[in-house]
């Protein structure tokens, strides 16, 4: 099982807590990526009040972008300067909307601090509304043709760290669990759970079952014939499902661990 982490110094400590509790792990660096899909729409605010009518998703946008306008410009006066930090003291999408609406329009200038220049009218600013795909996509049709709404696409190329376990036991995998609690995103932390479970729970059952069978197309025979695997609790159950394959891999980082030895058909333990 392994745990993702959102940095290279996070990955490097939780490998330094899981060896120093006795648990075999490595860790992997990947390139990777994430790709979000937005529908864009563009236009005067004016225009776009009266476009939206039947679309309430970017209806209430618009009340909200005006929600924003008129706070901002209750504080704010003309020739005035503020702080970037005084402008956003959190996060607030629609107030960057309308801040880039006031930049592009060239009614406030300035980098670490933004001058008022003039004061403007919200139906005169040209607004860069943007949505989730999803939460347009039953109307998308009409969006492209009434408000020329556009897709755009943003990939992102993104360093990702990893803390793989290399235990099959089962005390080792729940200790595993909880001192990856405070690293790992909170995804790959369920994840690894179900797959330290699923793994120990059929390594378990292997190295039963070799004693019996120590021919390893008799004991993959056996195990196929057995499938799919429950593990029952109070309230739960999972059913582990493999095939020859899975089984060939799993034999193999048994091997690696020091459960058993594999050489042609036989297996030694």
């Amino acid at each position: 099982m392994r745990f993702e982490v959102l940095s290279k110094n996070d990955m490097i400590e939780l490998s330094k807590e899981l060896s120093k509790a006795g648990i075999m792990n490595k860790t992997k660096e990947e390139l990777g990526w994430e790709i979000q899909h937005f529908i864009m729409i563009k236009g005067r605010y004016s225009e776009l009040v009266v476009k939206s009518e039947g679309f309430d998703v970017i209806d209430e946008k618009l009340g909200e972008i005006q929600q924003s306008f008129e706070m901002l410009m209750q504080k704010w006066q003309v020739g005035e300067e503020k702080e970037i930090g005084e402008l956003f003291d959190e996060v607030d999408i629609n107030r960057l909307v309308v801040l880039s609406a006031l930049i592009e329009g060239g009614y406030i200038v300035g980098e670490e601090k933004l001058k008022l220049m003039k004061k403007p009218k919200l139906d005169d600013l040209v607004i860069e509304l943007r949505f989730p795909i999803d939460e347009v996509e039953e109307f998308l049709d009409e969006l492209e043709e009434k408000m020329n709404a556009k897709l755009i696409t943003e990939f992102t190329f993104v360093k990702r760290y990893y803390v793989e376990v290399l235990e099959v036991e089962k005390e080792l995998i729940q200790e595993a669990l909880e001192i990856a609690e405070k690293y790992a995103t909170e995804e790959s932390l369920v994840d690894a759970m179900f797959v330290g479970v699923a793994k120990s729970a059929l390594a378990e059952i292997i190295l039963e079952m070799v004693k019996r069978k120590n021919r390893k197309n008799e004991l993959i025979e056996a195990l196929l014939e057995r499938e799919p695997i429950p593990i029952e609790g109070r309230r739960e159950k999972i059913n582990i499902y493999f095939d020859e394959e899975a089984l060939e891999d799993l034999l193999k980082e048994l091997q690696s661990l020091g459960y058993i030895k594999v050489k042609g058909n036989r297996i030694w333990w």
